[in-house]
């Protein structure tokens, strides 16, 4: 295959880390006993699954030398297979690094506290907003303190443990600036943005996703659309006409707030959603309980599963590709004991048992976790229409327990089910047991 029937076919795809790595690369070698590059990884997909074809791996200009860049591939020696051991090392390295920073404690922790502040200082109590989002800001508050105190202080799990070292709070934030977008977190937008899904009119969920087989999506679009029909009978109930939304003052200052306080500095993108209709009240609550609920469940509670034996996810590389300006000391040595230079280039022992400690505790469940679709909170109790919806939202919750369950009874699904592939079971609702323990909680409480 060519490579322009493959991009016409989209059967090529990139992780690309490139651009914002490359500016930390000299800095963070500056520590001892760390390395990293700016990195592109090429896959192509076979219909079965993503298979990687080619790693880039760059160093900028540094104390004198010009810029160092290579490319790897599995190639067909016994050294170029070594050497896509070590290239694969380091882009896992990069890929956990962001995994955590963004997709994690960026996009779930961090950037739900401005919907919490704003709620508490804006919205009353008895509010039907308030009421409706409160299950979902459930301690939020409490565990993202803990993780500043814990987890992403300087000289903390992250800072030591992790591939940016000392500027993983920093690339985080510079990260929120390049790419956060308000109208990108809810689902079916982020899959097309990342070139994921097409808008298809005829396709469930009113997307055609470009890779059919992605646990993440097809169970994703699923909840999506349940959560969106629960708030759509809730919001519907309580704002019958869209005159009302424009009118609640409470519910006005609220988001306002949300975007030029909490968000001051994209205050005046163009994306951030009007909360004029009804149906700008229900997308935006809908992308809010999605990443609270659905999107933290797949960030995070499979950490330990997938991450916990380390080769599997190095969180950081400590030396440099044998490739890169190598004494004849250092490539004799590689080609030599390859494995030995593949096992320096690991996390240190100490480095590898404090992430495998840290990650089987996030993805731990607390006894006290409310799930998602389980409670009826007690004011809804009075409420005959809100409640039979919420019984609705329950039942079909339950229903997609099965179907998950048929998928990855699938066998033709290759990403979720076959030798040594472990069930996608993250966005399960009640699962229980399976990798999330439980199911998907309502709020980010770990």
């Amino acid at each position: 295959m060519t490579v322009e029937q493959a991009l016409k076919e989209n059967k090529l795809f990139i992780t690309d880390y490139h651009d914002v790595l490359l500016p930390y690369v000299n800095k963070v070698r500056e520590q001892k006993g760390r390395s990293l590059y700016g990195s592109r990884t090429l896959f192509i997909y076979d219909d079965e699954a993503l298979r990687p074809l080619a790693i880039e791996l760059t160093r900028p200009p540094v104390d004198g030398k010009p810029q160092w860049k290579q490319v790897y591939t599995p190639g067909t020696t016994a050294t170029d297979g070594w050497l896509w051991k070590l290239a694969k090392t380091h882009v896992l390295a990069h890929d956990s690094g962001y995994h955590q920073l963004v997709s994690h404690w960026l996009r779930t922790h961090c950037c739900t506290e401005p919907y919490i502040i704003a709620a508490n200082r804006q919205l009353s109590a008895i509010h039907p907003i308030y009421r409706l989002l409160h299950p979902h800001f459930r301690y939020t508050m409490e565990i993202n303190a803990l993780a500043r105190q814990a987890l992403i202080n300087a000289g903390g799990i992250i800072e030591s443990s992790f591939a940016p070292g000392k500027y993983a709070c920093e690339v985080s934030s510079v990260i929120y600036g390049m790419e956060w977008r308000f109208d990108r977190e809810a689902l079916p937008t982020d899959l097309i943005s990342r070139g994921m899904a097409i808008e298809d009119p005829s396709s469930p969920h009113g997307l055609k996703l470009t890779i059919e087989d992605y646990p993440y999506a097809t169970d994703g679009l699923d909840l999506w659309a349940i959560i969106k029909q629960w708030v759509t009978d809730y919001v519907s109930h309580y704002y019958s006409d869209s005159s009302h939304v424009e009118s609640d003052e409470e519910l006005q200052a609220w988001w306002t707030e949300v975007r030029t306080k909490g968000h001051g500095d994209k205050k005046d993108e163009p994306w951030w959603p009007n909360l004029k209709t009804t149906e700008d009240l229900i997308h935006i609550v809908t992308t809010i309980i999605w990443v609270t609920s659905g999107h933290h469940a797949a960030v995070n509670f499979g950490q330990y599963a997938y991450a916990g034996y380390f080769p599997n996810r190095p969180t950081i590389t400590r030396t440099k590709m044998p490739t890169e300006d190598p004494t004849d000391e250092e490539w004799s040595h590689f080609l030599d004991r390859p494995e030995q230079t593949l096992l320096q280039c690991y996390p240190s022992q100490i480095q590898a048992t404090r992430v495998m400690a840290i990650l089987d505790v996030l993805s731990g469940h607390s006894p006290e976790e409310e799930y998602l679709g389980e409670k009826l909170e007690p004011a809804w109790e009075t409420e005959p229409m809100i409640k039979a919806a919420f019984e609705k939202f329950n039942g079909r919750l339950k229903e997609l327990e099965g179907i998950i369950d048929e998928r990855n009874a699938n066998e033709s699904l290759k990403n979720r089910n076959g030798a040594g592939i472990v069930p996608y079971e993250l966005l399960k609702p009640f699962s229980e047991p399976g990798v999330t323990s439980m199911g998907v909680p309502n709020s980010i409480s770990i």
